[in-house]
């Protein structure tokens, strides 16, 4: 039999939500009301969740308002139990009875070959969406991640703003539902300027199309859309470049529900303030959006969205030219200010800037960097200049924290201290490795390529990790207040793209000495190499190499730069794909379980007495292990070539295990032979140990 289906239509209508959590809430209301729906049996073909600044909600297609009639079964206790003697029920049978409605004589028998029990049947009404919409609501309000909720006039429910509308429509039907004290209509709200208080929502099916007639645009995606396409388009007949990304888009968006962009413009003097300052304020205070031109330039024209369709769109745009101009003022004096002392005379007073109190001042920690730089370069073998400009970046590079334009706006940290750099004379090598000693910001962020550069930021970060973990302040959980996984992750991808060749232990054990007595675990060195190490799977998880991937290298040796490892890596994780790679690895696997089963462990390649070698297939091996050695000998660390070569083994081994066996009598031919796979086993860890790779 079909079942009719119908759209369901929920929206709850708010005042203004917050616009940082929007995007957040509205999925996540979408997403618990769906799962709540499914938990109860009820299908759908799709959903599209509604999110806006005055608005969250949710479209179902294609659902059933009531699910079919179910037919429950519930055995009771056997019969054996269910009578006594006499046949009377027993207390279990009258009680099982009684549960369900039902007189012991009318129960049902149900027959197995283990016996013979009561049995009741009963055919169950179906759920509908009417009977259970209040308990959805409730509970999927209740789960939605709002930190701080509020409450409103003389209402005792909550939310993170107050409520006003709740509309709940299966097709054109009012759904009889409350939420939050309210009851639901099919009235639901237009934009708070251009649109009625109040209308009449005919169908499910009419929402997004009445509420474009009302001026929203209730799709969050639509609007970011929407949003991006007027402001290319605008930027496009400027001839120049809108700076924006994402998340800019997505906060806009959260702000307004009829985006319409305009262009306004401030005095070409604020352009002599460094850009980045200037864009600064235009994007995070303001949420307006800058223009470059094409040599990347600020423009003193900008863009900016607009939830009004204004008669006379001049009034706005000189209200936002009026918001913009004390801020870009205010910039123009903290710069000003700031360079009538230089980088170095900011720097004296970090002498009064904490850190962390077991580590020092931030002077101190300038101290420390500049060291940990000297230490690097010689280890990098890097010149003196390279290391002389690095360690002047770091007796200055913290200067700018102390600046009125950086107290002001603290994303900019790093950036306004190369512009004070360049302004006090510093060379330019020195001014870029301030700016880039923060690199990588975040994932993805480019990395410092040129060598001071590549020095101070290494340093700064190590000195963070080893510090830190240094008086106990470990991370727990996804607890990490002082960004030391970020760090991690930096200092990895620094020394791999940097093609940095030294092991990351021989750093550490170097640049600990610099911290004196200051630390106080003892364990600091063994807990920050394993610590850089395991950021490894998270990393390369998001290049699509695996754990057991990863593990497989790590297991033979941690003890290696991470450009090194990275080789390894791509050269195993290839390999594995293949099917010789494949046959291989389980033959390792088979290889490693021998040795482990009968706890063996010998060390090295082993010698091989020839004349024990008797059956044809372990002459074979032997010489086909014989002559990888030798073609591998020059190979050194092109892992791909290495792997490529062992994978003659493959033949030959599989041979070895099909005719010889391993553990005879004869004492001597038995320890011939597990040297003989023993070798194989080392051949194979000169990469990795391929016996523990998922196939």
């Amino acid at each position: 039999m079909s079942i009719n289906k119908d759209n369901l239509l929920i929206e709850l209508g708010t005042e203004e939500l917050p616009p940082k959590g929007l995007k957040t809430l509205a999925e996540s209301f979408s997403t618990l009301l769906i799962k709540e729906l499914s938990n109860l049996g009820f299908e759908y073909s799709s959903y599209e969740t509604i999110g806006a600044p005055r608005r969250l909600g949710i479209k179902v297609n294609d659902i059933a308002r009531t699910l079919p009639d179910e037919l429950v079964e519930k055995r009771g206790p056997a019969v054996s139990v269910a009578f006594d003697d006499e046949g009377k029920p027993t207390k279990a049978a009258l009680g099982w009875a009684r549960s369900n409605g039902i007189e012991v004589q009318e129960a049902e028998r149900l027959i197995t070959a283990k016996g013979e029990w009561l049995l009741y049947k009963a055919s169950v009404s179906g759920k509908t969406i009417d009977s259970e919409m209040s308990g959805i609501l409730s509970r999927t309000i209740k789960s939605l991640p709002i930190a701080k909720p509020m409450r409103w006039g003389a209402n005792d429910a909550e939310f993170i703003r107050p409520v006003h509308t709740l509309t709940v429509l299966y097709g054109s039907d009012v759904v009889e539902a409350s939420a939050l004290g309210i009851n639901a209509s099919n009235q639901v709200s237009g934009h708070r300027f251009h649109g009625d208080d109040k209308v009449k929502l005919p169908h499910a099916n009419d929402y997004k199309k009445l509420l474009e007639s009302q001026y929203v645009i209730s799709d969050y995606e639509s609007r970011v859309k929407s949003i991006e396409k007027q402001i290319l388009a605008k930027a496009e007949g400027l001839g120049l470049v809108a700076d924006f990304d994402q998340a800019l888009l997505e906060e806009i968006s959260s702000l307004v529900e009829w985006p319409v962009i305009l262009q306004a413009s401030f005095e070409e003097k604020f352009l002599e303030v460094p850009k980045e300052a200037l864009i600064y304020t235009m994007k995070d205070d303001q949420k307006y959006i800058p223009l470059l031109d094409k040599h990347g330039d600020l423009s003193n024209i900008f863009l900016f969205v607009s939830n009004i369709e204004s008669k006379d769109p001049q009034q706005v745009i000189s209200g936002n030219e009026r918001v913009i101009r004390p801020r870009l003022a205010d910039a123009q004096f903290f710069f000003e200010t700031d360079k009538k002392t230089t980088l170095a005379e900011k720097a004296e007073k970090l002498d009064s800037v904490l850190f962390q109190k077991e580590l020092g001042t931030i002077a101190d920690k300038s101290n420390r960097v500049s060291q940990i730089v000297k230490i690097l370069g010689q280890l990098f073998s890097m010149s003196s200049t390279d290391i002389n400009d690095a360690q002047r970046a770091a007796t200055i590079a913290k200067a700018d924290l102390v600046s009125n334009m950086v107290m002001e706006f603290t994303s900019i940290q790093g950036v306004m201290g190369r512009h004070y750099a360049l302004y006090d004379g510093e060379n330019e090598k020195v001014a870029k490795a301030i700016e880039q000693q923060y690199l990588p910001r975040f994932s993805k962020d480019k990395i410092p390529t040129e060598s001071a550069s590549v020095l101070l930021s290494l340093a700064e970060k190590l000195d963070t990790l080893i510090g830190i973990f240094g008086i106990n302040k470990i991370p727990k959980g996804d607890k990490d207040p002082f960004a030391l996984r970020r760090a991690a992750i930096g200092i990895l991808r620094i020394m791999l793209e940097n093609k940095q060749s030294i092991p990351i232990s021989t750093i550490i054990k170097s640049v600990v000495p610099v911290f004196g007595s200051k630390l106080k675990n003892e364990n600091v060195e063994l807990q920050v190499i394993n610590f850089l190490y395991d950021r490894c799977k998270p990393y390369y998880a998001d290049r699509m190499i695996s754990a057991d991937i990863v593990n497989a290298v790590m297991a033979v040796n941690n003890d290696v730069s991470f450009y090194d490892l990275e080789k390894r890596l791509l050269a195993v994780s290839d390999f594995a794909k293949t099917a010789q790679g494949s046959d291989l690895i389980a033959s390792n696997k088979r290889v490693s379980n021998i040795l482990n089963k009968n706890k063996i462990e010998l060390p090295g390649t082993q010698d091989i007495d020839t004349q024990l070698l008797s059956e044809d297939s372990e002459v074979a091996l032997y010489q086909a292990l014989q002559d990888i050695e030798l073609e591998s000998v020059e190979l050194h660390t092109d892992y791909s070539k290495v792997l490529s070569q062992l994978s003659k083994l493959q033949q030959p081994l599989a041979e070895f295990f099909e005719n010889v066996m391993i553990m005879v009598d004869d004492k001597d031919v038995k320890a011939n032979r597990i040297k003989l796979v023993s070798n194989i086993r080392h051949a194979f860890l000169s990469v990795a140990d391929i016996s523990v790779i998922n196939v």
